[in-house]
């Protein structure tokens, strides 16, 4: 059982991917209404549902992509939830919060033992955290294997190898969200731009309840927040470019990517196969690639 919290056009991507993946059941929980904004990226709501709930507008498109998944939506706001709720599902996944927010949805996914992930798309950057708290997991990998005796059970008279796949158990350690916003600039690579953008734009939603939208490019207030962010870990303008980016609004082939790699995730974590990223996940419009960092440990 997943709850995703968040209907935005990054949250009808990690929607679609865990519910064509055949999980037993997700639950939609959404306050918000369906804007003009979203018909940039949430193709789970119809043109004609404007101004309705978006958690309920999405579910008939979303139940429509696996019969076999039971989709139910929930309208209430997410801080009117007590803690207790989070422990009715196996994975929580949060999107379009504060930090605060996250803060206390994670703390009471890690009193209940509820696997806990957070994520975010803006304008071209996006990232996926996870908290699975210590985990289990199986890797198959490849190993080779020198051959000693012939099909034929007479000895070889050469040395004949052969590769074959092994399950391998592992185990991760991973940290509470708030352990990965005060990381020093040292623990980090020089190419972590994307890090401090997390930063800014979950600081400037939290100050301000809300992300900046299109109409206003360019916000002082935005700027001032970035000026923390860069005096804070010296950065010049090593991030001046990201900041006049496009930040006001989801951009649908991001939530796409940044959307799968999410999906792929919740996938990885619930079925115990695969490595799991521990912790950050960072989308860059730059590269136009992912970068996996390990912070906060």
């Amino acid at each position: 059982k997943i709850l995703l919290i968040g209907l935005n056009g990054y949250g009808a991507e990690i929607a679609k991917n865990i519910i064509l993946a055949g999980v037993k059941a997700v639950t939609f929980l959404d306050h918000r209404n369906v804007t003009v904004e979203d018909w940039c990226s949430q193709f789970l709501v119809p043109r004609e549902s404007l101004g309705k709930n978006r958690a309920e507008a999405s579910v008939p498109r979303a139940q429509n992509l696996n019969s076999m998944v039971d989709v139910k939506a929930d309208t209430s706001n997410v801080d009117d939830k007590p803690d207790t709720y989070f422990s009715e599902f196996d994975v929580v996944c949060a999107t379009q919060c504060t930090i605060m927010q996250i803060k206390r949805i994670n703390e009471a996914c890690r009193k209940h033992n509820v696997k806990f992930f957070a994520g975010d798309v803006w304008g071209l950057l996006g990232y996926t955290f996870a908290d699975l708290m210590t985990h289990e997991y199986a890797e198959d990998v490849v190993q080779t294997k020198k051959i000693q005796i012939s099909d034929s059970g007479e000895p070889m008279q050469k040395e004949k190898f052969e590769n074959i796949i092994v399950t391998e158990k592992h185990i991760e350690t991973f940290v509470p969200f708030k352990s990965i916003l005060n990381v020093t600039k040292s623990s980090l690579s020089k190419d972590s731009e994307i890090y401090y953008m997390i930063l800014i734009m979950l600081n400037y939603r939290e100050k301000y309840g809300k992300d900046p939208l299109p109409s206003e490019r360019g916000s002082e207030n935005l700027k001032a927040e970035a000026d923390i962010i860069i005096k804070k870990y010296d950065l010049e303008d090593k991030i001046d470019h990201l900041i006049e980016s496009d930040l006001y609004a989801q951009i649908s082939p991001v939530c796409a990517i940044v959307g799968g790699i999410m999906g792929q995730e919740i996938i990885k974590a619930v079925s115990q196969k695969g490595t799991p990223h521990n912790n950050l996940f960072t989308f860059n419009p730059d590269t136009l690639c992912g970068k996996i960092l390990r912070l906060g440990h």
